[in-house]
């Protein structure tokens, strides 16, 4: 009766909302009993740890790691319970008892979805929080790290330099970015053109399965092991940690920034740094962010490239190879900064007025545009024309545009040498640079934000023809719900699921379906974009 009800329009929206909530409330009383019988000894712990709307730190509790506010409404689907389990035990009661009362479960280690898919569904849901899950285990002999995934970035930079100022993680940007997600999507960063990616360097994960059987790699196996290393969070399991390579890097960084305006050749320029940056060697990370300005001349709105450059050594080795590879930039002496690899993390994250401690802080809300956004991402193979940069511009300077950014981020180095099925991450060989773009408002606007997604989705239209293509290629760690998604259940055939798949993953989506279909055969961990099971 319920799904007649539910097909007929308007007459029954009410009928199928009571049904939904009676539901809900009723998963809800008997999901907690289940959580309290499901290891006696250990009922007292485990209500330590366990959230639900009435109580006073709950939305305390699903705020802290929000990082787009867009998800954060009156209106936005809230969690039934959050549970921030302590110990392994914990997320194995989760998911038994989520599993036998009909709830989905969403994991989140920092919070930074950029659909905001782990914390949000749009059917009763648990959310498991890894935030208790995050220490840090350095190992500098054997240049080796144990990761817990919910460790952010900022914490994992910290502790090992505490250790070794020579040794680091490919990590991200980003210093509250949570690992267990980061490195679930592959996970790039300021040394990705020198070591590869995160995912790159993992060499041994902790694994909790639907069945709550705990698996490393030798017990997981070789697919699923290459599967959790770049197919996305929320799919397989819960990766608890991670056993990764560290990397070397010297004493001394030197960062090269400068901003040019279109009156000073940001388009001529822009245009050349695409035919330089992926060729430039391993060491340097070479990105420009755009963004609008108002002009020094006019007062008038103008776009504005700001050109930087990490490199892993002295700036008396960086200064020749760009007046060599780039001198149309016109970098002078005082352009080159040299600092700490530490330093230039808190540079590139806008934290030059911090001290290093700052990466330990979890609630630090270092919002890249605005509160609320949102994203998109492309890959190219082949320069933009000078005619299509400005038809860039054009639209930049619309009014939708005012908090707006785009990222161009240049590959090569180790990148073009990893073969695209060496884990689930294809972009690699033949790919000059990523665009990611990005559109803020203010909170004022969150109930009613389409005018700014409908700016984003046209720059994204306008770029078609000019982007990777067949299939047009996407990152996944900038999860964009727009190049298609499964049903609000998470449930999606092969064929629907390939849309967004092939984009993400390309030819390795369909050996992650297979991975699927044997560690998760029923489903159970699922999501609007998460790999179906397939069966041979």
């Amino acid at each position: 009766m319920k799904s007649l009800y539910c097909s007929l329009p308007f007459l029954f929206v009410v009928v199928c909302s009571l049904s939904w909530v009676n539901a809900s409330a009723n998963s809800h009383e008997n999901f907690l009993d289940c959580l309290s019988s499901y290891h006696p000894q250990e009922s007292s712990s485990i209500s330590k740890v366990i959230y639900t709307e009435t109580n006073s730190s709950y939305s305390e509790i699903l705020e802290s790691s929000i990082q787009n506010y867009r998800f954060f409404t009156t209106n936005t689907p809230k969690p039934l319970v959050i549970v921030t389990p302590l110990n392994i035990s914990h997320v194995q009661a989760t998911i038994h008892c989520s599993k036998k009362h009909g709830l989905q479960i969403r994991i989140r280690s920092g919070g930074h979805d950029f659909e905001g898919l782990s914390y949000v569904s749009q059917v009763p849901f648990v959310v498991i929080d890894l935030v208790h899950f995050r220490s840090i285990d350095v190992d500098v002999e054997n240049e080796e790290a144990w990761i817990q995934s919910g460790a952010i970035t900022g914490e994992v930079y910290y502790r090992i330099n505490e250790r070794s100022t020579n040794l680091t993680f490919p990590g991200a940007v980003g210093h509250t970015v949570g690992i267990g997600g980061f490195i679930s999507g592959g996970g790039y960063g300021l040394l990705f053109r020198k070591y590869g990616l995160a995912a790159d360097n993992v060499i041994d994960a902790m694994f909790v399965d639907a069945n709550g059987r705990v698996l490393d790699r030798k017990l997981m196996g070789e697919d699923l092991f290459w599967a959790i290393r770049g197919g996305g969070g929320g799919s397989f399991g819960i990766v608890l940690s991670w056993k990764v390579k560290l990397v070397h890097v010297p004493s001394t960084v030197t960062v090269a920034a400068v901003r040019r305006t279109l009156e000073q050749n940001a388009t001529q320029l822009l245009h050349r740094w695409q035919y330089v940056a992926p060729n430039l060697p391993n060491d340097v990370y070479s990105v420009v962010s755009i963004s609008t300005t108002n002009s020094t001349e006019n007062g008038e709105r103008t776009v504005v490239a700001t050109f930087v450059s990490v490199f892993q050594g002295g700036a008396n080795e960086l200064i020749p190879l760009m007046q060599e590879r780039f001198p149309e930039l016109g970098l002078v002496r005082e352009d080159y900064i040299e600092m700490t690899w530490i330093e230039s993390i808190l540079l590139l994250t806008g934290l030059t007025n911090q001290t290093s401690e700052v990466l330990l802080d979890r609630s630090y809300k270092n919002f890249f545009l605005s509160p609320s956004f949102k994203g998109k991402s492309d890959y190219m193979r082949k320069p933009m024309p000078e005619i299509v940069i400005q038809g860039l511009w054009s639209r930049l300077l619309e009014d939708e545009a005012r908090i707006s950014t785009l990222n161009i981020i240049a590959y090569g180095g180790k990148m073009d040498e990893i073969p695209e099925t060496e884990t689930p991450f294809p972009h690699r060989k033949g790919t000059l640079y990523k665009i990611s773009y990005y559109v803020g408002w203010q909170e004022d606007d969150n109930s009613n934000p389409q005018r700014y997604i409908s700016w984003i989705r046209k720059v994204y239209k306008y770029m078609g023809p000019f982007v990777s293509k067949y299939p047009r290629e996407a990152y996944l760690n900038y999860r964009d719900l727009d190049i298609g998604r499964n049903n609000n259940e998470g449930k999606a055939s092969y064929k629907q699921a390939s849309v967004w798949g092939r984009k993400y993953f390309k030819e390795n989506f369909d050996r992650l379906t297979y991975v699927k279909a044997k560690i998760d055969p029923e489903n159970f961990f699922r999501h609007e974009q998460s790999i179906p099971p397939r069966f041979h």
